[in-house]
């Protein structure tokens, strides 16, 4: 199934049915009068979360939706049926927007929220609503009210609990393949992600939910690359993941440009907790590791971890570090400390704002 994370589609709420003019006449009963009955409302449109949706695809190929139409009303003061409901079954993270793409109208966070779009026209009045001492043969009845139309944004924000950043080759794809069931596609030239990927990461009895979005790349604030379009998928989450590639020269001024994109989309997700890892790091000599990791601690002023998703190094310290982000456990869990290595030092986790260490190991 491809991914989708925007739509726009049209809706309409269903017409009201007229009221109807209707006259009783039976043979041998002495007395008639009006018996017009009202027209059924009309339907509404409504957006439903639902669950086993994890993306917007199905409003790539059908854009309209219109509820049904309320029945007319009839005689011996039948009130017509009412018009079907259209229902919009939308995946859980799905905000909704006016035409302009900047008001909110809706956010659904939680399987069976809904939330109704537009709300069909109500039924018109027969004749038989008319009728009174004064005027005892009232011959009209009230057409029903049209329904509303209106075009919609549909976008989808994913729901995890830690999100993954970094450079196009950074390694997110690798370390969620590694953590959990996920299979995204893993190759050795950038821009390999080209959506969203999820997986339900599982340690000691407890699971998280991980998100890997594309890589950013300097100037993605401005259009450049595809990583800044996803940023909201990471908007959630209640701690991010830098993945910082060891391998490369300037792994200061790679931090660096992930932090200004950050900055530049949003500062209150520039300050949300932050997780720093070195990638790669099997292929470091004792040396090189050493000094890579210093050079990130200078710059960032907390130690990163020191990882490597294809041997498995430090995964497993890893995860604990993340699942004291989640409120999973605690920091100060016993054996959360006699487990973490040199390396992990819970000296990872910051906070980005004023960059102070929110837990030391």
């Amino acid at each position: 199934m491809k991914f989708l994370d925007q739509a726009k589609v049209y809706i309409r709420s269903g017409d009201g049915g007229a009221g109807c003019v209707s006259f009783r006449r039976e043979k041998y009963v002495e007395f008639g009068g009006p018996d017009g009955g009202d027209g059924g409302t009309g339907g509404d449109v409504i957006a439903e979360c639902v669950d086993g949706l994890n993306t917007l695809i199905d409003y790539r190929y059908q854009q309209h939706f219109k509820a049904g139409t309320g029945t007319h009303g009839m005689g011996r003061n039948r009130t017509g049926a009412d018009g079907a409901d259209k229902i919009l079954r939308v995946p859980v993270g799905t905000q909704i927007f006016a035409e302009d793409n900047e008001t909110l109208l809706a956010d659904l966070t939680e399987i069976g929220q809904s939330v109704v779009l537009a709300r069909g026209g109500n039924g018109g009045f027969g004749n038989a609503h008319f009728k009174g001492p004064v005027n005892r043969a009232p011959r009209h009845a009230n057409p029903g009210i049209e329904g509303r139309d209106a075009w919609l944004w549909l976008r989808l924000k994913l729901i995890a609990d830690i999100g993954l950043l970094g450079l196009p080759n950074a390694g997110k794809s690798t370390l969620l393949a590694s953590v959990s069931r996920a299979r995204p596609k893993i190759a050795d030239y950038p821009f390999t992600t080209l959506h969203p990927n999820l997986g339900v990461v599982g340690a000691r009895g407890h699971e998280f939910v991980m998100a890997d979005i594309p890589g950013l790349i300097a100037g993605a604030s401005d259009g450049a690359g595809l990583g800044h379009r996803f940023l909201g998928h990471v908007e959630r989450c209640a701690a991010l993941l830098h993945l910082v590639d060891a391998t490369q020269e300037d792994i200061t001024g790679a931090y660096r440009t992930i932090r200004t994109e950050l900055a530049a989309y949003s500062p209150e997700l520039a300050a949300r907790r932050e997780i720093i890892a070195l990638t790669k790091c099997d292929a470091l000599d004792d040396d090189m590791h050493a000094a890579k990791k210093q050079e990130l601690t200078n710059e960032t002023g907390v130690e990163p971890v020191m990882i490597s998703a294809v041997s498995g190094g430090n995964i497993e310290q890893l995860t604990d570090i993340l699942l004291t982000c989640t409120g999973q456990i605690d920091a100060q869990t016993p054996d959360l400390a006699s487990g973490q290595d040199d390396d992990t030092g819970g000296h990872a986790i910051q906070q980005s704002a004023g960059w102070h260490p929110l837990a030391k190991g």
